[in-house]
């Protein structure tokens, strides 16, 4: 079963995400402090990452791009979600595989993860 980490701080969006991806089959773990990241990919080793920009206390970029400097974690394919403008930009400046602007249809969530998960 394939592992996706989810890190957000909503809520509801956390929950909205584990439910559509485990009704897909995926094995999700859900988070939303983004300062136990590296912790929880120790823990659960996924194979795919979808990371808020703008989480609490920490900034999505400033993990995504730590993460992709990591030996360990630099292969993990990241997706960036969020609802500010340019994020898209924000995502290829972090230099992860992929965005996903928020508020997203379900379809689109299941397709970016597919496209990330074989």
């Amino acid at each position: 079963m394939k592992k996706i980490l989810v890190v957000d701080d909503d809520r509801d969006i956390l929950e909205v995400i584990q439910i559509i991806l485990e009704d897909q089959g995926y094995d999700v773990h859900i988070t939303p402090d983004g300062n136990i990241v590296e912790r929880k990919i120790k823990e659960f080793s996924p194979d795919l990452i979808l990371l808020d920009i703008w989480l609490a206390g920490i900034d999505g970029q400033d993990i995504a791009a730590r993460l992709k400097k990591q030996n360990e974690t630099k292969e993990i394919p990241i997706v960036m979600i969020s609802a500010v403008n340019k994020s898209d930009q924000i995502a290829q400046n972090a230099g992860v595989e992929d965005f996903l602007s928020k508020p997203f249809d379900m379809d689109d969530l299941i397709s970016i993860v597919a496209k990330y998960i074989h």
